[in-house]
């Protein structure tokens, strides 16, 4: 009896040892994955693309200007240019069929927020509903995963970026800010949109009248200098 209690207490010994190693192990991966999913520096910003590629996006900042989207979808489509378009969830809701326009003219979906608040303020939990919300609405119009995140007014914060990298987002700002919500001049937009040109810019810009006007020669001089337009997916892979 002695001996068979003795085998047990050392059998009791060895696994509960086992058992520990085995829990401490998975403690360490575990809190390996969570400071990856939430620390900040995993999820920097992109500013520009593929440097060393001839690759150039123009990204149009939608929650208003709907009545200029059909012109700009013209020229894309006469010109054989991507974009990609970052919608927020708001405007998404109230122009579904322009939504699935853009769509179905091949161009890609970018998550906006959904009531263009500024993120740098919000909480870790507002950020988290801004940006998912939006996410659940592009889903249901299009069946489509959003995996771009556009902060508005470029507006973002640590929590935004934790929130944004969780949710399985890229933050995506800009090189190039062509400003055409607050300056109304083509000749103004053009030459910001082309100073300096090189490979991997993200062109930031918005559906407005001076945009229509000045994007066909946007996009000439881009196409004439060897530069291709296409989405910012493929521009920062």
């Amino acid at each position: 009896m002695k001996k068979i209690s003795e085998k047990f207490f050392r059998n009791y010994i060895v696994n509960g040892f086992i058992f520990l190693m085995f829990i401490g192990l998975f403690s360490l991966s575990f809190l390996g994955q969570t400071s990856q999913v939430f620390s900040s520096n995993s999820y920097s910003p992109y500013y520009n693309g593929n440097t060393n590629s001839n690759y150039v996006s123009l990204m149009f900042n939608v929650y208003m200007g709907t009545e200029y989207l059909d012109g700009i979808l013209e020229i894309l489509e006469k010109t054989n240019s991507k974009a990609t378009f970052f919608v927020g969830g708001s405007w998404a809701v109230k122009n579904s069929e322009m939504l699935k326009k853009i769509y179905d003219y091949g161009h890609e979906i970018g998550n906006h927020g959904y009531w263009h608040k500024d993120h740098k303020q919000l909480s870790i939990e507002k950020n988290m509903s801004e940006i998912s919300l939006t996410h659940k609405v592009i889903k249901e119009l299009l069946g489509y995963d959003m995996t771009l995140f556009s902060p508005p007014s470029g507006s973002f914060g640590n929590n935004t970026l934790k929130v944004a990298g969780q949710l399985g987002y890229k933050t995506i700002m800009w090189t190039k800010d062509t400003i055409d919500w607050r300056d109304k001049d083509e000749n103004l937009i053009y030459n910001r949109a082309i100073k300096n040109p090189k490979g991997g810019d993200l062109i930031l810009m918005h559906p407005t009248e001076c945009t229509l006007n000045a994007l066909e020669n946007i996009i000439s001089f881009y196409t004439q200098s060897g530069y291709k337009l296409t989405t910012v997916s493929q521009n920062i892979a």
